[in-house]
């Protein structure tokens, strides 16, 4: 694709997307997609049109820049102890992560990781 034939991005509408192939890049919020898709749906979605559900520890649904609580004690390698028992976390961001860590996060006291949803509550 050339450049004048590039379609906007389907996030922010922005006109100055590029191509990093296989994928089309938005250069003001990042947003990265396939040309195929038909909607612009996330390049890493098998679907290419719905988006994978994350659920917390009692079934709510999280989403980026939420708030949560963390529903048990969690030993952290390397730390001076554990992340306890209704430690808030903000602003998570929701990652394919390592293993089954889908939330990214910083944890006050502790810097920057990769949590479970499943040992989190939104609040």
């Amino acid at each position: 694709m050339s450049e004048s034939t590039l379609p906007p991005c389907p996030e922010c509408a922005s006109e100055y997307t590029y191509e990093m192939p296989p994928l089309l890049v938005c250069p003001e919020c990042a947003h990265e997609w396939t040309a195929d898709a038909p909607d612009g749906g996330p390049a890493d979605d098998p679907d290419a049109g719905g988006s994978r559900e994350i659920r917390d520890a009692v079934g709510n649904v999280l989403a980026d820049g939420d708030t949560v609580v963390v529903v048990k004690d969690l030993k952290v390698k390397g730390g001076s102890g554990p992340i306890k028992v209704g430690t808030k976390v903000r602003n998570i961001r929701l990652v394919d992560g390592p293993g089954d860590h889908d939330i990214d996060c910083r944890v006050d006291g502790f810097g920057p990781m990769h949590l479970k949803s499943s040992v989190v509550k939104k609040a």
